[in-house]
């Protein structure tokens, strides 16, 4: 029972910690989003190199330098639908690979494709949702954030008490289909909510819109997760944050919702 209580704690501590650092970083400035994020990354693609075996001497160079050259280009409309597109393509050929019943690991070139598509552009394009029409925009992300944990929380709750009904045995036994319903609902019942006290936008369609692509996507974002960790063996992607794991396994759900995201925003943007 102490041994239980112990970890208990240390899962509270360091999920405090993390979620005051996140929310802290992301409220006081661009800048402390774009070095959070900058440093996230770098221990992601540490992870990822362990679970994908690369070489980290050559993939955290390409990381750094593809950071530091594109986190503020969130204006540069040609750059930006370029990296988003290559990370939807890399997206989808993940989803193709989750719906793959074959264990199969990916071959080198692929490995370093993914790199590129999966860990650092998605860490990149993350400080472009937070660009609003009127400059930087800390209750965009937040509020995306806030969604995420909505749909984690209640796809959890509602599985565990309702949930009959397996959504991937494969991969993740535990999810259910009614969780992922009830995890959906509730996410669309929190973008409502956010939409209209918190961020006190008119638009009440395009959160409603971001509520369903954060419940479908970071739930096939923590499939994916689950699926390279099972490939590779391991159960966790590392050890940074006792009792959480790895930064990957932390940040699954909103590196692969946020490129569909801003693929929204890029649709927005060209038909308006």
């Amino acid at each position: 029972k102490i041994y239980r209580m112990n970890e208990t704690l240390k899962r509270a501590l360091s999920g405090a910690v993390y979620i005051i650092l996140l929310l802290g970083c992301i409220s006081y400035s661009q800048e402390s989003l774009a070095i959070l994020f900058g440093v996230f990354l770098l221990i992601g693609v540490y992870e990822f190199c362990k679970i994908a075996a690369l070489n980290l001497f050559v993939s955290l160079p390409i990381a750094a330098i593809s950071y530091y050259f594109l986190w503020n280009k969130s204006q540069n409309f040609t750059i930006k639908t370029i990296i988003v597109s290559l990370s939807i393509i890399i997206s989808i050929k993940l989803l193709l690979y989750l719906f793959n019943t074959q264990k199969t690991n990916f071959k080198i070139a692929t490995r370093y494709l993914l790199l590129i598509g999966y860990i650092i552009i998605p860490f990149v394009i993350t400080n472009y949702v937070a660009i609003g029409k009127n400059g930087y925009n800390p209750k965009i992300l937040i509020s995306i954030l806030i969604l995420i944990w909505a749909n984690d929380t209640f796809a959890y709750l509602v599985g565990k008490n309702f949930g009959k009904n397996k959504l991937f045995p494969s991969v993740s036994p535990k999810k259910t289909i009614e969780g992922f319903v009830g995890g959906m609902f509730f996410t669309i019942i929190s973008s409502v909510l956010l939409s209209k006290f918190y961020i006190e936008s008119n638009i009440l369609y395009i959160w409603i819109i971001i509520a369903i692509i954060v419940s479908i996507f970071s739930t096939l974002g923590d499939l994916i997760q689950s699926k390279f960790k099972r490939v590779a063996g391991i159960k966790d992607s590392g050890k940074i944050m006792p009792g959480h794991g790895g930064i990957l396994d932390r940040l699954d759900s909103i590196i692969f919702v946020i490129p569909f995201i801003n693929l929204f925003y890029l649709i927005l943007y060209y038909v308006s």
